[in-house]
């Protein structure tokens, strides 16, 4: 055993905002020639790892294993962005019946795992490692302050239920939340009903784990991650974020005619990028309404549309860019009907602002690229992750608020012109966010001692298993 490389489990949850930042960090730790790998995947995800597996052949192995089915999931769907947010009840409950193929393996592995890494919504997880009386760390692809809102929630789920405003006087800053603006995973939750109730104990038993690992950086959050260390009684919390930074250069060597027509214009800095992430399909009142806000604003800009997916979407007119539109901002603006490039557009020097729903991955893309944040927050962790930004930060406004709303339009164009029209405040606060956003990642940064110590304390945990 003493002679084995330090082998590690990883466990992501199956959405793409979860799966990414978690093998950001897995290929991390696959630099380490003394650690091996295990990613558990279920078969149709298994193509989000060709990058990471093609990087590190030698270092890291999948551990393939069939999706379970569940009642309330259709048949051959193994990603939440195949059933959209609903479908996390169903899917973090069907995902606890591979516990027992999970054992049989470890029992039967030659060098079994000495610590298993997995997302915060498979809190169950700690059981399952508890099981094999190994470590588990929880790892969070969300930030510090979504992490501290979740936690009192899930101590008295009724009673935050019930307030129409809630303020969480314990937490730093003491935010306040409408009950619509809170996690929509928490407000799911109906007591005594056995899924929710699963729901609830997995989230609880994060708490318990051994360590935790946060997708952030001390500079954008570092009052909270001091709150939660304190709470979690250790110092065992590693704030190792962004993650991802590696992942710009790749993103650019795609290449794509939205960076080929970012190349040709001469103003730095001028341009919007409008995008609300791989689930939102927008109805057609909102995409009327962010159309001629655009319109109205004056500014360049690129808009990634998400296409209607459903029949019953297209006969509604679902993701209907209005008639004309295009024409009329020819050479303005360009509408991109397909998979964009996200990293290499928000870092390219044309682009100076993001109008987004705050989802946390596109959060951290932002700061790092150094570009003011528009907000329009929907659902999740969205609205959390809005006040961070702009009452926090000061990188953000908002501009709407709820997935159903409808923005006016007159309104939007004013503030979109006013964010992005010369050297705005928030602009000028990206850019500082951006430097310490890199300055975190870089050599001798914050995130970059953390991440080692991280290292450090899963090599140790080798030594003490093979000792």
């Amino acid at each position: 055993m003493s002679n084995s490389k330090t082998h590690i489990l990883v466990f992501p949850y199956p959405a793409q905002g979860h799966m990414l930042p978690l093998l950001d960090l897995t290929h991390h730790l696959a630099l380490q020639t003394t650690l091996t790998i295990t990613i558990i995947i279920t078969p149709k995800n298994l193509p989000t790892l060709t990058p990471l597996l093609s990087t590190h052949p030698n270092t890291i192995q999948t551990l393939i294993l069939p999706f379970p089915s569940h009642p309330k999931i259709p048949s051959g769907a193994e990603n939440i962005r195949e059933v959209g947010n609903s479908g996390n009840y169903p899917f973090i409950n069907a995902l606890s019946n591979l516990q027992n193929l999970i054992i049989q393996w470890f029992n039967t592995h030659h060098n079994p795992p000495v610590a298993l890494i997995s997302d915060f919504f498979l809190g169950w997880t700690h059981q399952l490692a508890t099981r094999l009386s190994i470590p588990r760390i929880a790892f969070y692809s969300s930030g510090a302050l979504l992490t501290s809102v979740i936690n009192y929630c899930w101590k008295d789920p009724l009673l935050f239920q019930s307030r129409e405003v809630t303020n969480f006087a314990e937490i730093h800053g003491m935010p306040s939340f409408p009950r619509d603006h809170l996690p929509s995973l928490f407000r799911r939750y109906i007591e005594s009903d056995p899924e929710s109730e699963f729901i609830k104990e997995s989230f609880v038993s994060n708490s318990l784990s051994w360590g935790f690992v946060f997708n952030t950086f001390r500079a954008l959050e570092g009052p909270y991650l001091d709150q939660l260390e304190a709470q979690f009684g250790n110092r065992r919390v590693f704030a190792v974020g962004p993650l991802g930074y590696s992942r710009v250069k790749s993103d650019q060597d795609e290449g794509s005619e939205v960076l080929r027509w970012l190349d040709r214009l001469d103003e730095e800095g001028s341009v919007l990028y409008v995008c609300f992430g791989s689930q939102k399909v927008m109805r057609k009142e909102q995409m009327e309404a962010l159309a001629f806000g655009l319109e109205r604003s004056g500014t360049r800009f690129v808009w990634v549309v998400k296409e209607a997916s459903t029949a019953e979407q297209v006969e509604k007119g679902y993701a209907l860019v209005p008639d004309g539109f295009e024409d009329r901002v020819s050479g303005r603006g360009i509408v991109v009907k397909s998979w964009a490039p996200q990293l290499a557009i928000l870092g390219h020097r044309m682009v100076g602002g993001f109008l987004s729903h705050c989802g946390w991955n596109s959060v951290l893309e932002a700061v790092v690229a150094g570009v003011g944040i528009l907000g329009w927050p929907m659902e999740a962790d969205q609205y959390v992750n809005a006040r961070l930004l702009v009452e926090d930060m000061g990188v953000a406004v908002r501009v709407c608020e709820g997935a159903d709303s409808v923005p006016d339009p007159d309104q939007l164009g004013r503030v979109i012109s006013a964010v992005m029209s010369g050297d705005s405040s928030q602009k000028r606060r990206a850019k500082l966010m951006k430097e310490e956003a890199v300055g975190a990642v870089s050599k001798d940064g914050v995130s970059f001692k953390e991440l080692n110590e991280l290292i450090q304390a899963l090599k140790q945990l080798g030594v003490k298993e093979g000792s």
